[in-house]
């Protein structure tokens, strides 16, 4: 027995080392273990994710970054299509900075949003609600009316309410039947802005309206069924849970709400064109009327008033995230 297991040994240290192909693999499984061992625990948790993120993440460096980036480099040049560009420091921010018009209209801005954004969310709220709670073939059909006026063009709805606003439009005729006298809704300052956040809040409440039913639709019905049961009517039901249930679908709404509306242009351009009095100047609409000016510094110009803009809007958006925190979804 001695001499066999004897014999037996150097036959397996020799088949060990002549076998440099699998002695090259086990070490490459064993360098791959070290380096999986070495890389932070949340990398390997999420490589996956991560992964499936990179050409999003690529393609917003090329189209969204990188043009920021250059925008902000040409900023600091008086540009012209008749000449080279010449540096000239902050000269244009200090330009924009002084400039009266530029916070009248960030004024204008911030007062449609304040008129459209609240108004979108307490509506899309009502009738989401109501929406959850109607059959499948009447709900269907209900959400298709709503959703229409989102496939309206601007300008088209800019137009058709145009023709509302007239001397004998529907607006005048509609007040008429309590006794009031014809107004000139879009060459009167106090009436104008609000005569174009109309048309603005009847163009962005469709879709408002089907993403909060999303979020209602994601409430579990037995929270319902509980308040129901407590003798919760629906007012109570919608304070004390719809509306802490849809924190994250608010939040969306508002920040993206107001982005939009604060920058909006085609309304107040085709209705009133910034008029009257520079009631309805919009920041976008102040940002295209100093481009098409004849000065030679108009591109300059006007792309740091853009710059001057996304740095506002950002700070707002920044802000609101801060005071309305979003939490977590129910499956995190």
């Amino acid at each position: 027995m001695s001499m066999i297991d004897t014999s037996a040994q150097p036959t397996a240290k020799a088949t060990e080392v002549t076998d440099p192909s699998g002695t090259s693999r086990r070490r490459r499984r064993r360098r791959r273990a070290r380096v999986t061992e070495q890389a932070p625990q949340h990398l390997r948790a999420h490589l996956t994710a991560y992964l499936m993120i990179t050409p999003m993440v690529v393609l917003l460096g090329i189209f969204v970054v990188w043009p920021l980036v250059y925008a902000f480099y040409l900023s600091f040049f008086e540009m012209s299509f008749y000449k080279d560009a010449e540096f000239v420091g902050f000269d244009f921010y200090k330009y924009v900075l002084t400039d009266p018009e530029f916070y009248d209209s960030l004024l204008v801005g911030l007062k449609f949003a304040l008129m459209v954004v609240p108004t979108i969310l307490v509506l899309a709220l009502l009738l989401a609600s109501f929406l959850a709670t109607l059959s499948k073939r009447m709900a269907a059909f209900m959400k298709t009316t709503v959703y229409v006026p989102a496939v309206v063009s601007s300008v088209v709805a800019a137009i058709i309410f145009v023709f509302i606003y007239q001397d004998e439009g529907f607006a005048n005729w509609f007040i008429g039947l309590f006794g009031q006298g014809p107004l000139a809704w879009l060459n009167t300052a106090t009436t104008a802005l609000p005569a174009v956040a109309v048309p603005a809040i009847w163009l962005g409440f469709g879709v408002s309206t089907l993403i909060m039913l999303a979020g209602i639709l994601d409430i579990p019905e037995s929270y319902f069924e509980s308040a129901k049961l407590d003798g919760a009517n629906f007012w109570q039901r919608t304070r004390y849970i719809t509306i802490p249930s849809l924190r994250n679908v608010i939040l969306f709404l508002l920040v993206s709400g107001l982005t939009l509306t604060i920058q909006e242009f085609q309304l107040p351009l085709v209705m009133t064109n910034g008029g009257p009095v520079n009631a309805t100047n919009t920041p976008n609409l102040y940002i295209f009327n100093s481009f098409r000016d004849a000065t030679p510094y108009a591109t300059s110009y006007s792309l740091t008033a853009a710059l001057l803009l996304f740095i506002v809007i950002g700070t707002i958006s920044l802000i609101i995230f801060r005071v309305v925190s979003s939490e977590k979804s129910s499956d995190a």
